[in-house]
């Protein structure tokens, strides 16, 4: 018994190269794009830039940043104020479907954190709204290396402080 043990173990040691041929190797993108946030108070702009790493034809991961432009006006019990999206940065995990060569499926979920300043009356504050984000999109690829992205996420801030859906269009670069 032990023999047979031994035997099907060194057998075994056969498959590992024929395994290691079925992983692929991660490819690497970045995005550049306009994201808008659509909150219960306000419609604000940002700048947003990704780098992600596809591990697996079907999962990936991908880190996030967004810079504010602009602002939007508000009007809080008869004060007018402003509001401004400083920053956000988010992590997801990143799960995806080839539909056909040119265009990818995609859903993902994360965590991230959101600066956001208001403005009233000449007092100003800021406030870090944490959140978890679970969206979906897709992306056209023009050719191997350049592509459309597009995607909604919606950022379910913590602390009963309400949500924002995200609508995002970029441009992807494969390396």
């Amino acid at each position: 018994m032990r023999n047979i043990l031994l035997a099907t173990a060194a057998l075994s040691l056969f498959a590992v190269p024929a395994m290691a041929q079925t992983v692929t190797s991660p490819t690497y993108y970045g995005t550049l794009g306009y994201t808008q946030l659509d909150t219960d108070n306000a419609d604000l702009g940002a700048v947003t830039g990704r780098v992600g790493a596809k591990l697996h034809p079907n999962f990936g991961v991908e880190a996030e940043t967004s810079f504010g432009v602009g602002h939007d006006d508000v009007n809080v019990a008869g004060v007018s104020g402003k509001v401004e999206h400083r920053y956000d940065v988010a992590g997801y995990a990143v799960a995806s479907l080839p539909v056909t060569s040119n265009i990818d499926l995609f859903a993902r979920a994360g965590y991230g954190v959101t600066e956001v300043k208001g403005s009233a009356a000449g007092v100003s504050a800021s406030d870090h709204l944490t959140s978890w984000n679970y969206g979906a999109g897709a992306t056209y690829n023009l050719d191997a290396q350049n592509g459309i992205r597009a995607d909604y996420t919606y950022r379910d801030f913590q602390h009963d402080q309400g949500g924002a859906d995200t609508y995002a269009l970029s441009y992807v670069r494969k390396f």
